[in-house]
């Protein structure tokens, strides 16, 4: 009992110290963007910015734990591999939306650059700072990034079904959650009455034939930022699943609980973080699952390798 109240304790300062780190570099990440977003009038989040920022970082905070704890890589490895992710899935996916779909409504282009730098500060020294907080700064025996002695088609078939479950997913949640929102719709430049789902579909494909692939893309995108939590965990199968929705989902759904001039319509950010919230935990469970099965092909390489040897 006594060790394990000490190791509460542990946890509870651990988490402590990087809550207010993780809370400062995100706020320093905003410094990147003053000056540059629309004046317009924003509608109020969810909750007020401190009480935002305070659970934006907490989540943060305990999910990023939660990958670095788990992981099976170590020192600057994990450093720099959890860095890229982070990054890629927290600012680079939601920026390149941002660009894609708000460029010439409320983003110049003066702001886009700036909106990449933002998530600089988090990367680039939390990360790192959270790794030897975390014990795991002492690099141990290298661990390969990514499985080998994979045949080139099994990544093949995977990814290009991963593209398009992303896609799918997208989709019907982008119509059924989202588009349902009138609010949104209107944001979005149509107005009026949802048009049923395949004639939606087909006027998209017909308007903005650019949405699809860049959404496989994305989904790629996805899944290149997700490998070192899906390779490196050390947990089960579903665990892994589990944990890798949740570092999909989790850094660019719970930002919309805040104010954002960029969306100034509390309505709208709400249905995008119901959306993405769900899309993207699904799809990285998913994704996980079908790339997990990579490593499993891996050992029963190794091992008929073996057995050809003796």
């Amino acid at each position: 009992m006594l060790m394990y109240k000490k190791a509460v304790i542990r946890f509870a300062g651990k988490f402590i110290v990087l809550l207010f780190l993780f809370a400062l570099f995100f706020t320093a990440g905003s410094v990147a963007v003053e000056g540059h977003l629309p004046d317009a009038e924003t509608e109020p989040g969810l909750v007020p910015p401190g009480a935002g920022i305070l659970i934006i970082s907490a989540i943060s905070t305990l999910l990023i734990m939660a990958v670095i704890t788990t992981s099976r890589y170590s020192g600057w490895r994990l450093m720099a591999v959890l860095a890229v992710s982070y990054y890629g899935v927290a600012t680079f996916m939601t920026q390149i939306e941002t660009w894609y779909f708000l460029a010439g409504v409320t983003v110049d282009e003066a702001l886009l650059l700036p909106l990449f730098l933002m998530g600089l500060p988090v990367a680039l020294f939390f990360i790192p700072l959270a790794v030897l907080i975390l014990g795991k700064g002492r690099a141990a025996e290298p661990v390969s990034i990514l499985p080998g002695q994979v045949l080139i088609k099994e990544w093949v078939w995977r990814l290009a079904a991963i593209a398009l479950i992303y896609l799918v997913i997208y989709w019907l949640a982008g119509y059924f959650i989202a588009w349902q929102n009138p609010e949104l719709r209107a944001f979005y430049g149509s107005p009026g009455e949802a048009v049923p789902f395949f004639a939606h579909t087909l006027a998209t494909l017909r308007d903005d034939p650019g949405l699809f692939p860049f959404q496989i893309l994305r989904g790629l995108l996805f899944s290149g930022f997700a490998l070192p939590v899906i390779f490196g965990s050390k947990l089960e199968k579903w665990g892994t699943a589990v944990l890798t929705g949740l570092f999909l989902s989790l850094p660019i759904s719970v930002v919309q609980i805040i104010e954002n001039p960029l969306i100034p319509q509390a309505g709208v950010r709400f249905s995008h973080m119901i959306e993405t919230l769900i899309s993207t935990f699904i799809f990285g469970v998913i994704a996980a699952l079908l790339l997990r099965g990579l490593l499993s092909i891996r050992k029963s390489t190794k091992s008929a390798s073996v057995k050809t040897n003796r």
